[in-house]
């Protein structure tokens, strides 16, 4: 069949499926199974799929259709215009989080101008702890478009630290990121992250209320890790616990930025208490207030 039939059996397969974006979920598979762009298949609406390709299409489309994401089908996910792998065990990276790998180059971005204009030509290597790092894509993004930074990247996922690794050395970063197994709700967290103070830290913790699991998209609910979702009975937990560990693990005036879910902004930054300053809100393109940073006060 030519690629113009089998697209548009696709998509009548993934409109009866209830599949939200059927001809774009269409076209990204067809790319992958071809290995090819776009362009390829809008221009090539008559090349004939060989028996191998129809087939793994044909199964691409079927996985799809039970509600399976694109990205766990395909393996791959673009953030911050880097290719990163994915599997079911680790969160799929979202463009929301793009906000929170902008903030903090951003603020970088400041840090090297302030030391540009007091230290010209000395650069300081800056030190930034990702917890809960799951595809890497927080920590690989930011090794990638900070050069002078050294990161330790932390989950309690074994597989997702196996996947993060993977992501580093594709992006060519994985000399400047250590990948640590641990806990941000053990006690024992704070003395396993805390060698050396860190320059920043950033996370995007699990943050959905435990109740609202069950009410969310079945192919986060279904498909998704929870222990990525579930932040706890108002899904604050791992904030709590980030909060806490920063005052031993974060040098003064270092930053703390966070990803936050919907209505958290405002209790986030109340966690946060007076133990920090220069307080900052992010919207993502909904409006939604997306990311809170702040700077720990000199104690």
């Amino acid at each position: 069949m030519t690629v113009k039939d089998v697209m548009k059996r696709a998509i009548d397969t993934l409109k009866g499926a209830c599949i939200e974006t059927p001809t774009v979920d269409a076209g990204v598979m067809l790319c992958h199974v071809l290995n090819c762009d776009r362009t390829y298949i809008y221009t090539h609406v008559e090349y004939e799929l060989n028996e191998d390709e129809f087939k793994k299409f044909n199964a691409c489309i079927s996985r799809r259709a039970e509600g399976i994401p694109v990205q766990y089908i395909t393996g791959h996910q673009e953030f911050m215009s880097l290719d990163f792998k994915v599997v079911p065990e680790v969160l799929i990276p979202r463009h929301d989080t793009e906000i929170l790998v902008e903030s903090v180059i951003r603020h970088t971005k400041a840090l090297q101008h302030s030391c540009e204009e007091t230290c010209p030509g000395n650069m300081p290597w800056l030190n930034i702890l990702d917890i809960g790092t799951g595809s890497g894509c927080i920590a690989v993004s930011l090794a990638f478009y900070i050069r002078q930074s050294r990161i330790k990247a932390v989950d309690i996922s074994e597989k997702a630290l196996e996947i993060a690794l993977n992501n580093a050395v594709n992006a060519g970063v994985g000399d400047r990121i250590e990948f640590v197994k641990g806990d941000i709700l053990s006690e024992h967290f704070s003395a396993a992250a805390s060698s050396p103070r860190f320059d920043i830290i950033v996370s995007n913790p699990p943050y959905i209320p435990q109740s609202d699991i069950l009410g969310l998209q079945k192919e986060v609910r279904d498909f998704e890790p929870t222990s990525a979702l579930n932040g706890g009975a108002d899904g604050l937990d791992f904030y709590r616990a980030i909060v806490k560990n920063a005052a031993f693990l974060l040098k003064p005036q270092g930053l703390l930025a966070f990803e936050v879910g919907l209505n958290q902004a405002d209790d986030v930054i109340m966690l946060m208490g007076r133990q920090y300053y220069d307080i900052g809100v992010t919207r993502d393109l909904a409006h939604i207030s997306r990311v809170v940073t702040g700077r720990m006060r000199v104690q």
